[in-house]
């Protein structure tokens, strides 16, 4: 155990080099034990280096990462961690049953009773093959099988599972896993595009955009920092300082800005109310993107 072993994951300086560029820099973050955490960010953000990172499938350029409190093993994963990539990975030609029978088999540290509840519980018949179960059947199988493999994990790793599934679908299996989490206290990071599913599940939010975390932390904490406000566009500049403006958005009468100081108010003509998770991805990421675009615009001048 280190001084961090309150920290379920922890990154420090971590990036990740290919031959294109860099997918991830500088990216720090610390995810504290029994939180379930929404990891979000544009297509290209890291999202998916970050979390294959924090398994120990790829190494870092840059940077550690601790998982539960210790160095990432030489090899392997570390043994109370478990991760579901974003294909899900299943033999299609398998049976339900025929793919327990193979966790079990290439597994050491493998809880059949666990992984047979789990598959009776989301009714997926054991004699079906892969190929022919629902997008939803097959994301609550690759569940089933995260799951018991790591023997009821610590720390539970997810990238983009309910990307395929209709909204009907994604609430069913998001319940199924909230019912996991409420059984074994486990921490999840659970990386989505999608917001709405994130509202009534997760309590910590990571903003990762440009390679690195642009936001994170409670979210009931981030919320109580934040305020939108909405006025007249020709009060946005000069009557909000710009220090506290993290997003804005203008037409020609009207300015919505995404504030970081909650008892700000510019004066009579203006609305404050309440942030929503929303409002706070959104503005960090189109702020990424508007800056994402001015630096390609000075490597333009310059080339």
């Amino acid at each position: 155990m280190t001084e961090h072993d309150d920290l379920a994951l922890r990154a420090t300086g971590l990036g990740k080099r290919y031959r294109r560029g860099w997918a991830l820099q500088d990216c720090d973050l610390a995810l504290p034990r029994g939180t379930v955490a929404a990891l979000v960010g544009p297509n290209g953000a890291g999202k998916s280096t970050l979390l294959h990172l924090a398994t120990g499938l790829l190494r870092p350029t840059t940077g550690h990462v601790e998982v539960l409190g210790r160095p990432m093993p030489r090899a392997g994963i570390d043994p109370k961690l478990a991760f579901l990539a974003q294909d899900k990975p299943l033999y299609r030609g398998f049976t339900v049953e025929g793919m327990l029978r193979a966790g079990a088999a290439l597994n050491t540290s493998w809880d059949a009773g666990y992984a047979a509840q789990l598959v009776d519980r989301g009714h997926l018949p054991r004699a079906a093959k892969v190929a022919t179960l629902s997008g939803g059947q097959r994301s609550r199988l690759a569940l089933a099988l995260a799951l018991a493999l790591a023997r009821r994990p610590e720390l539970l790793l997810l990238d983009e599972p309910l990307a395929d599934l209709d909204p009907l679908v994604r609430r069913e299996v998001m319940a199924e896993l909230m019912g996991a989490v409420a059984e074994t206290g486990m921490t999840v990071l659970l990386s989505s595009h999608v917001l709405t599913d994130l509202d009534d599940t997760c309590d910590h939010l990571v903003i990762l955009a440009r390679g690195r975390v642009q936001l994170a932390g409670d979210i009931d904490t981030l919320l109580a920092g934040h305020r939108v406000l909405t006025g007249p566009a020709h009060q946005a500049i000069g009557h909000i300082p710009s220090e506290v403006i993290v997003g804005i958005e203008t037409t020609t009468r009207q300015a919505t800005v995404l504030i970081n100081d909650p008892a700000l108010l510019p004066g009579p003509d203006w609305i404050s109310q309440p942030a929503t998770v929303d409002d706070l991805v959104l503005a960090h990421l189109r702020t990424a993107a508007e800056q994402d675009a001015g630096d390609r615009a000075v490597l333009g001048q310059s080339a």
